[in-house]
């Protein structure tokens, strides 16, 4: 008797259990972007070779939405931390991508994409699931080996992931749906074009993966990774990449760009840079720092220029939720590769300073170089070199 009590107990507290419908979600003119970071060590044949840690920046736009799912507009950039002292991120490679999701998670999208690596994870069965609950689905992972092995098509290769339904968990101050996400890899590639002499043959490896699903919005809200993919070269060398890996999702809002630049003049009046200008543009609003002062052939700020800086800073804490790109700018003197060198260290100098003072974690603001690319003035005369000599600080739209 206390047997049958027993089993129709447990069969009742099962059937209490909640059961759950994943579905995405997408309305026509919704806008995110998704900050992921990555930090892995490298090794070459089995001894390490350096660390590094990589920004991931990713916008999206939904473009359009339908019974089934929705169309999305993507760019993403990929930026690595700069080597020495300044501990900013460098702008990195843009990709591209549109492509059409269905409400279970699965991708249209055409070949010549890049992006994304990981495609159709998740994805969720057509039916309810409880904790406890497991399933797998194909998915597929596409990589972009043109600058190190000259290979000019996406290499793509299918996946078979494994999912576990967890319940409930808590991420950061709310509670999420949690996911458990796994795959294993081993895939020996084939080319459809010639690839250089050197190049990947095989690829092994896995990746772990806990996914937080925020069931309101229908979209993961984070996810977090531990990963090890090993690359053996057609050399018989080996090349592995183990680390961690974890991302977060924030909504864009749209930027009124006109009323933000007013605000943004007035607040330099106030703070007596009137001449410093501000434009708009494709990327946000841009605040022009032109003939900035270094230390004579170096990237060091000299005093007045961090007073100026820190003025700047606290206007750019009045939109803590935007991230910032900051430019460098030379005139048109010396080599072109010392120009591009000196504006890059310039600008992630500026950058350094900023994070150093609180006004962006280094996650929400990333650098470039354009050395003497994008002149303002004639470099003709000394005025003009001047305005070139210059860094810009743009506060991003997405």
């Amino acid at each position: 008797m206390k047997f049958f009590t027993g089993i129709i107990f447990l069969l009742l507290s099962v059937s209490l259990v909640r059961a759950e419908s994943f579905r995405f979600k997408y309305a026509a003119g919704d806008k995110y972007r998704i900050l992921s970071t990555v930090h892995e060590s490298v090794l070459i044949n089995r001894e390490k070779s350096h660390e590094a840690e990589i920004l991931n920046r990713i916008t999206v736009d939904v473009t359009g939405e339908g019974e089934n799912g929705g169309k999305l507009s993507c760019s993403f950039q990929t930026s690595e931390e700069a080597r020495g002292d300044y501990n900013v991120f460098s702008w990195g490679k843009s990709y591209e991508s549109e492509f059409f999701r269905d409400s279970l998670g699965r991708y249209t999208i055409d070949e010549k994409y890049f992006m994304p690596i990981v495609r159709n994870v998740p994805v969720f069965p057509d039916r309810d699931i409880r904790p406890g609950d497991t399933w797998e689905a194909d998915g597929e992972e596409v990589h972009d080996f043109s600058a190190s092995f000259s290979v000019r098509e996406p290499v793509r290769f299918p996946i078979k992931v494994s999912y576990t339904y967890l319940g409930k968990e808590k991420y950061k101050d709310a509670e999420y749906h949690a996911l458990s996400v796994s795959y294993d890899v081993h895939h020996r590639i084939k080319f459809r074009t010639n690839p250089g002499r050197l190049y990947p043959a095989l690829i092994s490896g896995y990746s772990r993966q806990k996914i937080y699903w925020d069931e309101q919005r229908g979209w993961p809200q984070a996810y977090s990774e531990e990963f090890d993919f090993i690359f053996e070269l057609s050399s018989g060398d080996s090349v592995e990449y183990r680390g961690t890996a974890a991302a977060e999702v924030i909504e864009a809002f749209t930027m009124n760009k006109e009323q933000m630049a007013q605000d943004i003049k007035q607040a330099l009046e106030e703070a007596g840079l009137a001449d410093l200008g501000v434009r708009q543009d494709d990327l946000g609003i841009t605040l022009m720092i032109e003939n900035i002062q270094f230390l004579p052939d170096s990237s060091i700020l000299t005093g007045a220029e961090k007073e100026k800086l820190d003025r700047i800073g606290e206007i750019l804490q009045k939109y803590p939720d935007r991230d910032i790109l900051i430019s460098g700018h030379t005139a048109l003197a010396g080599t072109r590769e010392g120009r591009q060198k000196i504006s890059e260290d310039r600008a992630a100098s500026v950058g350094a300073y900023l994070l150093a003072k609180g006004v962006r974690t280094k996650e929400r603001m990333v650098y470039r170089g354009l050395g003497a690319d994008v002149p303002i003035a004639e470099n003709s005369t000394e005025a003009g070199k001047s305005r070139n000599r210059r860094v810009e600080i743009t506060i991003l739209e997405n």
